[in-house]
């Protein structure tokens, strides 16, 4: 039962690590505009939730169930745990950018045709209609509340 409960929780903590290690990758690339993905991030990023599931692990076997731990077993364990979720989340992620980017470069590469989706997703809060209305209830009501 013990191994079980420190792989679920080493799952959950790969999981959210790996997600947390795309995001700033891709604001890296974005940073260092970079157009298509660069193998040095992908490559740190799983030396990052490599150690990051290790630590993990080895604190719940050692400290916490204190089994004796054996690092090269585990190290291999959690690569094999690491590589699909990474692959996984990675095509996750370069799915969700595709489909949300601002714009599509047209065919002469100069016309930019908008992308509704990303439209849609960045209504912000002040132009919604219910702040609309909101405001003009109030501009009503000070007028009533003046005569």
């Amino acid at each position: 039962m013990d191994y079980v409960l420190t792989y679920l929780i080493t799952l959950i903590v790969i999981v959210i690590a790996v997600f947390v290690t795309l995001y700033f990758k891709s604001e890296l690339e974005r940073m260092f505009r970079e157009k298509e993905d660069v193998l040095p991030f992908h490559i740190c990023n799983v030396v990052i939730i490599l150690m990051v599931s290790l630590g993990a692990n080895a604190c719940l076997t050692y400290y916490v169930f204190e089994n004796k731990l054996n690092m090269a077993l585990q190290l291999v364990i959690l690569i094999f745990m690491t590589l699909p979720l990474y692959l996984l989340g990675n095509w996750t992620f370069e799915k969700y950018k595709t489909v949300y980017r601002k714009y599509t470069p047209g065919e002469n590469k100069k016309v930019v045709v908008l992308n509704q989706k990303y439209l849609k997703k960045k209504k912000t809060f002040l132009e919604s209609p219910s702040v609309k209305n909101y405001n003009a209830v109030f501009s009503k009501d000070e007028t009533k509340a003046k005569k």
